[in-house]
């Protein structure tokens, strides 16, 4: 398959025109007319996911987050993203990212999905198609009303995290929760206007947690990888459903922190 056909798939399933303005979603490397046997699929193009990638002899390395974010004026050696891009480049390796729409077409229904949320809507409208909106993260109802300390353990269990960190009393009662995987801090004031008990995101420091508990609002912080993790597990199902001749490679599941 072509790489301009497995790019129709991925648009498919997540459009560009839902990245926001100041995205970098789309092809970043390589040709469209490139013949992609394989692909490896992982959240970030880190020093170990485009080793990886070379080391699997993949034609296509597949992340959420964009290797170039920035301008470039230069890809050069000395610099950790050239440095990654020459690796690619050299070993004939495509790089291709979906970042904000996977967030708008993707993330944020499966997130909801798996919190059980119900009755969701879009947390942050950033698109309209066809008088229906669309956006960054979910709020909706839980199954049923728990505490913050149930609905932190809730969050663990769902995303398979070895801990969370909280903002709010652990006996508050929660019955309406929004999603907003990554960094959410700069949701919380549409989590307040949408009526949320509680903010389920990552990237929260200390003032915005503490803040966002003076205003009514709950925070469980699930880490930018923590909840994000879930892009490299539910592409490859998609890639291997829709393109049975090209074989899918996973990232393994690492944090890439470690606390002591």
């Amino acid at each position: 398959m072509l790489l301009k056909e497995v790019m129709e798939l991925l648009e498919e399933q997540s459009p560009l025109y839902y990245a926001c303005d100041w995205d970098n979603s789309g092809l970043l490397a390589g040709r469209s007319n490139q013949d992609i046997r394989k692909i490896y699929i992982a959240l970030d193009a880190s020093d170990e996911a485009v080793e990886e990638a070379v080391l699997e002899e993949a034609d296509l390395l597949l992340t959420h987050h964009p290797l170039i974010f920035g301008g470039m004026k230069r890809v050069v050696a000395e610099d950790f993203i050239g440095r990654r891009l020459m690796r690619l480049i050299a070993n004939d390796v495509a790089c291709y990212a979906m970042h904000t729409n996977f967030d708008v077409k993707g993330m944020a229904d499966l997130a909801a999905a798996m919190l059980g949320l119900e009755e969701t809507q879009v947390l942050d409208v950033t698109a309209y198609t066809d008088d229906t909106e669309e956006g960054i993260g979910r709020v909706g109802r839980l199954m049923a009303p728990m505490t913050v300390k149930e609905c932190a353990g809730f969050v663990k269990a769902a995303f398979s995290l070895p801990e969370v960190k909280v903002f709010g009393k652990a006996d508050a009662v929660l019955t309406t929760a929004a999603v907003s995987p990554g960094s959410g801090k700069s949701e919380i004031g549409n989590a307040i206007a949408c009526g949320a008990d509680v903010l389920i995101t990552g990237d929260i420091d200390h003032h915005d947690g503490i803040d966002a508990v003076a205003k009514g609002l709950c925070i469980i912080d699930a880490g930018h990888y923590g909840l994000e993790q879930i892009f490299v597990g539910y592409m490859k199902g998609y890639l291997e459903a829709h393109c049975p001749d090209i074989e899918i490679v996973a990232q393994k599941r690492e944090f890439p922190y470690w606390t002591v």
